[in-house]
C-alpha cells in the first residue's frame, strides 16, 4: 500500500512534508522492489543544494544502478547513515527506516508538480 501522508516523483522518489518547508525524501516501495536487494547507496552531503530533477545521488542494487533524482529543490539537512550502513533496511522498509535525506524546501511551489498516492499508484500501473 502506498502511504497517502506523501507526495510521489515519477522517478519513484517520495516526499513527507514535515512543517512549512521541510520534508523527508526516500525511495518508494515500487522502486525498491523493481530493483531487488539493495546493496550500495550514495546520496548528496549534509549542505548540499540539490535541484528538482537531477540527481542527488546513485542507488545500486544486484540488479543495476540507478540514479537518485530529486524529486524538490532544496538544502539537505540531513542524511540516514543507517542506509550507507545497511542499504537493505530501504528493501525492508522504504518509507520509514529507509529514509534517504531531511531537506529544507527551496521552493515549497515545487510540491504541486508531484503526484497523490492514489496517481502514483496509477502512474506504476501504467508504466
Amino acid at each position: 500500500m502506498t502511504p497517502t501522508d506523501r507526495l510521489y516523483h515519477k522517478d519513484h522518489l517520495w516526499v513527507r512534508q514535515e512543517g512549512e518547508n521541510e520534508a523527508w525524501i526516500g525511495v518508494t516501495h515500487h522502486a525498491q522492489d523493481s530493483l531487488g536487494e539493495v546493496v550500495y547507496i550514495e546520496c548528496a552531503e549534509v549542505g548540499t543544494e540539490i535541484r528538482q530533477g537531477i540527481s542527488f545521488g546513485i542507488i545500486e542494487s544486484v540488479k543495476v544502478m540507478s540514479d537518485l533524482i530529486s524529486p524538490v529543490s532544496g538544502t539537505v539537512l540531513s542524511v540516514n547513515d543507517m542506509v550507507s550502513a545497511d542499504p537493505c533496511c530501504i528493501n525492508r522498509d522504504p518509507y520509514m527506516e529507509g529514509w534517504l535525506l531531511k531537506v529544507k524546501i527551496a521552493d515549497i511551489s515545487e510540491l504541486s508538480g508531484l503526484m497523490t498516492a492514489e496517481n502514483y499508484e496509477r502512474h506504476v500501473k501504467g508504466s
